[in-house]
Parts: structure tokens; C-alpha cells; sequence
């Protein structure tokens, strides 16, 4: 891993990283699929992490050779998830680390591969928390967003909207999932990984840290406010 260098702003991914979705998104998929007799592995979901909507379900559609269109399984999934997505909870730390920079004046944003109506259920209950961010990209409804993850750009365009347009050394990633790294390396940002524990260490490449968890950061290695306590 390259040395850590310092940063003026902040970018998080939100599934399975500022919210605990990604057990919510297994428990729709599998709903889903379970009529076609298949199964949801864990190497499936990892492929699909950080992915659009639209090729989530290309992926399993065409992994799992289950007879729905993409139309129909997008269909079918969303009913799920607005039955249980207002449920999501934020993941460990990820509250205390969030306040902490909008109290001290760290320009911060959210760069998802989700769509606009999914990420409104999944905030449901966490506007207050949403708002301490400058802005939210959301890869699979932004019109300027062409290409979802691994591809940077979102990730650029979101960096590029905060009020001074940082330059992507400036900015630094918080992700859970390997496309997102990806992403985030791809557009000349250090990524700080928190993965799912299950997650092969070779997966983890190109990180500029793993973590843990989001309460293991510690913000001064960047260059950023230590915390007050």
C-alpha cells in the first residue's frame, strides 16, 4: 500500500457502508430467485456489489439462467425492497465519523451506484443524518453518470460538484465493496475499504487502507480533524 497522504474531502459509498442494506438486498434477491430453484451465493453478491441496478440483474439473470426479463426482475425485487428497506440501520461508526467531519468543516458527499427512488426508501428514517451531506450521485438515475462501477465516473462527477471542484488527489473514498475500490482508484482517489469480513484479502487490492470498521478510522492519518474524544 502506497503511504497515506492528506485530503481536503470526503466521498462514501452508501450500501454496506454508511447503511447496513447489503443483508436486506440478499434477502430480496433470494426471494426472488428461490421460486427458480437456485441459489444466492456469497462470489454472486460480490460480483454484484457497487453495480448499477440494471446490471445486478443482468449478473444473476444471467449467472443463475433464471427465465425473467431485466424489467421483471427489477420489477420483482423493488416490491421487496419497499417492504423492507426503510428498515436499514447505519453500519458501526459510520454516524460518529460523519458528524464528526460535517462539524469541523470537511466537505462531504455520498457516490452510490443506486437509483433515486431506491435510496429515498432506504433513508427513510435517516434524512436528518442525509443531510449533512453536500450532495448524492446516484449512478443508476444521474444523467451524467455514464458508466456505473468500476468505471470512476461517478465518483468524478462527485467530486467535481462539491462548491471548489477538488482535484481527485484532494478527495478520499470510503467503500466496502472491490468495484468501488476500483472505482475510486481508477479516478486518482485514495480508498479507505471496509469489506464485508467474508471478503477474500485478494479482493481487497488497491485500497490505500482496510478497515475493520468505519469506528477504526482514524482521521488524522489523512490529514483530517482528529476526533475530539
Amino acid at each position: 500500500m502506497c503511504p497515506l497522504k492528506p485530503v481536503t474531502h470526503v466521498i462514501f459509498d452508501m450500501d454496506g457502508l454508511l447503511l447496513d442494506t447489503e443483508t436486506l438486498y440478499t434477502a430480496a434477491t433470494e426471494s426472488v430467485i428461490e421460486p427458480f430453484g437456485k441459489i444466492f451465493t456469497w462470489e454472486l453478491k460480490v460480483a454484484q456489489m457497487g453495480q448499477t441496478a440494471e446490471n445486478c440483474a443482468r449478473i444473476i439473470i444471467n449467472t443463475l439462467q433464471i427465465s425473467l426479463s431485466v424489467e421483471d426482475y427489477i420489477k420483482q425485487v423493488t416490491q421487496i425492497h419497499h417492504k423492507i428497506m426503510p428498515s436499514a440501520q447505519l453500519m458501526p461508526g459510520a454516524e460518529k465519523l460523519v458528524r464528526h467531519l460535517h462539524k469541523h468543516n470537511i466537505p462531504i458527499a455520498i457516490a452510490s451506484g443506486g437509483a433515486q427512488d431506491s435510496f429515498e426508501l432506504k433513508t427513510t428514517n435517516h434524512k436528518e443524518f442525509v443531510s449533512l451531506f453536500s450532495h448524492v450521485v446516484l449512478a443508476s438515475t444521474d444523467p451524467e453518470v455514464e458508466n456505473g462501477k468500476p468505471a470512476p465516473d461517478v465518483f468524478l462527477i462527485c467530486a467535481k460538484r462539491f462548491p471548489d471542484s477538488p482535484n481527485p488527489d484532494q478527495c478520499l473514498v470510503f467503500e466496502d465493496a472491490p468495484n468501488g475500490v476500483e472505482a475510486g482508484v481508477k479516478a486518482g482517489m485514495q480508498v479507505v475499504m471496509v469489506p464485508d469480513p467474508r471478503l477474500a484479502q485478494e479482493k481487497t487490492k488497491g485500497s490505500s487502507q482496510v478497515l475493520k470498521s468505519l469506528e477504526d478510522f482514524k482521521p488524522e492519518l489523512f490529514g483530517l480533524p482528529t476526533y475530539d474524544d
